[in-house]
């Protein structure tokens, strides 16, 4: 099995390879929005905190 094959995966590729990628950035984005919606809240607490 050459790399080029592996990478062809039987005619399949483009469905294999969107599906991991779509994967990928899903995964990515339960990991980044949370971590930018905690440092938001603490920034906007810090804020209400500092006026109080």
């Amino acid at each position: 099995m050459s790399m080029q094959e592996f990478f062809a995966m039987g005619g399949y590729a483009f469905y294999v390879w969107i599906s991991y990628g779509l994967t990928l950035i899903v995964l990515l984005a339960n990991i980044i929005i949370p971590v930018a919606q905690r440092r938001q809240f603490l920034r906007a607490l810090a804020l209400k905190q500092k006026r109080q």
